[in-house]
């Protein structure tokens, strides 16, 4: 059975689009069939393993518009992943799509689709609370929250928190909200324990464990269109690992995720 899990935050910056290329190599390491789909305009997931979205002739917008199969756009990115990539072209299909019947489900139809091909599906949602948006929590088993550990890091998490309940309640009654991921995380100093610790207490939300830290590793692979587990050894690529084996864990032996005291 396929799991698919949506990585959102509508704040720009906190590694959103890292995680899911990090965390998708490292569960293709594992040994699961891995497709990551970048449901962002940006097309920085893309970009950063290694494809160029202006060269690109299909992407997810043909899909989610129904120009194209989904088996069509599909490229490999190396390390074992299969990207379903993005271009501008998909701010285009927000329109496209609030013009639909039945839109915030686009995305689940299509991705059932190509169910059997793969084990693992993990989705980039855009920076926003939007269609886009609303098709990945829509389309996915559970919801992770990249949360970079700085001052105001938090602002809007409990708008998104709104948003998963409402999802629930009208979509996906499924959806699994595993919690709060640190990222760019110092544990040096008391500014990032402090961040996480009013995340917790204010949004009586999980902060998992490992968090992810602060590295220029990240820097470095995206620029070689590549992810941080593929180049030598370093925390970073460690703590994706690690999360991988405990989200894996999770799903197979129904475990409970590790958190953050």
């Amino acid at each position: 059975m396929t799991t698919v899990l949506a990585v959102a935050n509508q704040k720009g910056g906190v590694a959103k689009t890292t995680t899911v290329a990090s965390l998708g190599a490292a569960l293709s390491a594992l040994g699961q069939r891995v497709l990551l789909v970048d449901l962002d305009p940006q097309g920085c997931l893309t970009f950063s393993l290694g494809h160029n979205p202006d060269r690109l002739d299909k992407s997810v917008h043909d899909v989610l518009v129904g120009e194209t199969k989904v088996q069509e756009v599909l490229v490999e990115a190396g390390e074992g992943i299969t990207l379903m990539p993005a271009t501008i072209d998909l701010a285009g299909a927000e329109a496209m799509l609030l013009m639909k019947p039945g839109r915030e489900y686009t995305l689940k139809r299509a991705l059932a689709t190509v169910a059997d091909d793969f084990d693992v599906v993990i989705v980039d949602c855009p920076p926003s609370l939007g269609v886009l948006t609303l098709n990945g929590l829509t389309a996915a088993d559970s919801v992770l929250v990249p949360l970079q550990c700085e001052t105001l890091a938090h602002r809007g998490v409990g708008q998104l928190l709104r948003t998963v309940q409402e999802i629930k309640q009208i979509t996906n009654p499924e959806l699994e909200l595993l919690g709060a991921l640190p990222t760019l995380y110092d544990s040096r100093t008391t500014h990032s324990r402090d961040v996480l610790a009013d995340v917790s207490d204010r949004y009586d939300l999980p902060v998992l464990s490992p968090p992810i830290p602060r590295t220029v590793r990240f820097a470095e692979a995206s620029a070689s269109g590549s992810t941080v587990l593929a180049g030598r050894k370093n925390k970073g690529a460690d703590a994706y690992r690690e999360l991988a084996e405990n989200l894996l864990a999770s799903w197979t032996k129904d475990t409970a995720l590790p958190t953050l005291d």
